[in-house]
């Protein structure tokens, strides 16, 4: 079952015009939630980070948009498919009405809320590996509109597509000054002794959640230096760690770039008080 406009519909219900504006010109956002037991991981982070960037969009907020409210249409739709005891992946995807060309006739939103189940109620280590390679054919443009999660995901769906035909678990996105901005499915951390560095929001990486709540983490631990800073393609070989990080897999240690390997052991110290922060926020 899913929520569309505040309505608990089947899937075959739920049919959307030829004239979304999401399909027609990606004039949309999406916003991925990890539930457990009924409650939204980091939902505010979630909730602003969405506000910021249907303003961003020049989108028209409906006032009945608090926190309060959308959390109840999530938990509501996590309920209907009878997950409320277990762990959900819930998608909420807003478009902009239909009208207009590119000049839209309106700026008030329609959203769509999906949920999916998870197997783990934790972020738990991923023991494959995961080999990964640069994405080389387009760029991230550098800039505030590349940190939304707009519908406008083409670089990573070629990313993902290169990737499987050349045998990669994952590749790394550059932007137009070559320097590597983030994964095809979240944000990168690169170790080098206590040095963790991850690109800036300024160099086009998006603006994710579970980046900003490790950067508050790692602020806090008095051995480690976190530095957001811009990272050369030459810095992963001589890095001993890599991680992705995401809202749904927490932390994923890459394992192998070309004919450099890593180790994990940041990555895991990381992820437990992940956890812990996520089980108390």
């Amino acid at each position: 079952m899913i929520n569309y406009n505040g309505k608990i519909l089947s899937p075959e219900e739920a049919n959307l015009s030829i004239d979304n504006r999401g399909y027609q010109y990606g004039d949309a956002l999406f916003e991925t939630l990890r539930v457990i037991n009924g409650k939204i991981m980091f939902w505010e982070d979630h909730y602003f980070r969405l506000m910021a960037s249907m303003r961003i969009l020049r989108m028209e907020i409906p006032m009945s948009f608090s926190p309060e409210f959308l959390e109840e249409e999530i938990l509501n739709c996590v309920k209907e498919n009878h997950l409320e005891n277990d762990s959900a992946r819930v998608k909420i995807n807003v478009h902009r009405l239909p009208g207009g060309l590119y000049l839209p006739q309106q700026r008030e939103i329609g959203y769509l809320i999906t949920v999916s189940s998870l197997q783990s109620p934790f972020y738990i280590e991923n023991e494959s590996a995961h080999e990964v390679e640069l994405f080389k054919d387009h760029y991230v443009n550098s800039g505030l509109l590349s940190s939304l999660k707009s519908n406008n995901r083409m670089i990573n769906v070629l990313g993902s597509i290169f990737a499987e035909e050349n045998g990669y678990d994952n590749c790394l996105l550059l932007n137009e000054k070559k320097s590597v901005v983030e994964a095809l499915n979240g944000n990168i951390f690169l170790v080098k002794g206590d040095v963790i560095k991850t690109p800036p929001l300024s160099d086009g990486c998006l603006n994710g959640i579970i980046r900003k709540n490790l950067i508050s983490i790692i602020g806090k631990l008095e051995d480690w230096d976190l530095k957001e800073e811009s990272i050369s393609p030459f810095e992963l070989q001589k890095a001993d760690e890599i991680f992705i990080t995401n809202s749904i897999v927490g932390i994923q240690s890459i394992t192998k770039y070309r004919k450099k390997e890593y180790v994990s052991a940041k990555a895991n110290n990381l992820r437990a008080k992940l956890n812990t922060h996520a089980r108390l926020g």
